[in-house]
């Protein structure tokens, strides 16, 4: 069955801590840094020195490390008048005084789940030989009813350039005939390894929990 696009970012599959906080952090973020979406990428914001973050840029040509993985947020609510606890940042209900403060994974071991789109023409199956390679994301449209990311990893910048964020850590579906062994349960979207907009699993590749910054190649 042919895969249906429905991203929802990068969604924590395993890492060095255990479920539910696999070991998060919490960062701040600037009253008016714009909307975070539960799953989307982050990194740092050069407008602030108080260690802020915000949403990733699609990183075809990024070369800024990530500070991680945004999982939700908790704000003063100016329309409120209380503390909200959210899955994600809105981009606005924050007083000019105030800060947000995000729930970031940063384990720099963690793996994602995520759906593989392709920025420049129609997507296809990324298979099992792009193990091990780099790949860039695509910054989609969060859902503002749900919170959820609109992130996907874009197929359109596997390669080797080292300062994108993830590494392909493996294929989500299997295919026992092509000796593929199944991760996902079969038959459900993301699984068919065939079509695209498949699913995969990747690791960090250039994050700054790593330390160094941002990567400039490949040993």
């Amino acid at each position: 069955m042919a895969n249906t696009l429905a991203p929802f970012g990068f969604s924590q599959f395993q890492g060095t801590g255990s479920a539910p906080t696999y070991e998060i952090v919490q960062l701040p973020v600037l009253y008016n840094a714009g909307a975070i979406y539960f799953g989307d990428a982050v990194v740092p914001d050069t407008t602030s020195a108080d260690g802020c973050i915000k949403q990733a840029l699609a990183s075809g040509s990024s070369t800024v490390a990530l500070a991680g993985i945004f999982v939700g947020c908790e704000y003063m609510s100016v329309s409120r008048k209380q503390k909200v606890w959210s899955n994600y940042w809105p981009g606005s209900d924050v007083a000019s005084t105030n800060y947000v403060t995000a729930n970031v994974v940063t384990d720099p071991n963690a793996q994602f789940l995520c759906q593989t789109s392709n920025s420049n023409t129609t997507a296809t199956a990324v298979t099992v030989a792009k193990v091990g390679q780099l790949i860039g994301l695509a910054v989609g449209t969060g859902n503002t009813s749900n919170g959820i990311s609109g992130m996907t990893a874009d197929q359109y910048t596997i390669g080797t350039t080292a300062t994108l964020p993830f590494i392909i850590r493996g294929i989500y579906g299997g295919s026992p005939s092509a000796g593929i062994p199944s991760v996902g349960p079969p038959g459900a979207n993301g699984t068919d390894v065939t079509s695209g907009n498949n699913f995969i699993i990747v690791g960090f590749n250039n994050v700054l929990t790593q330390g160094g910054g941002a990567r400039t190649g490949i040993s």
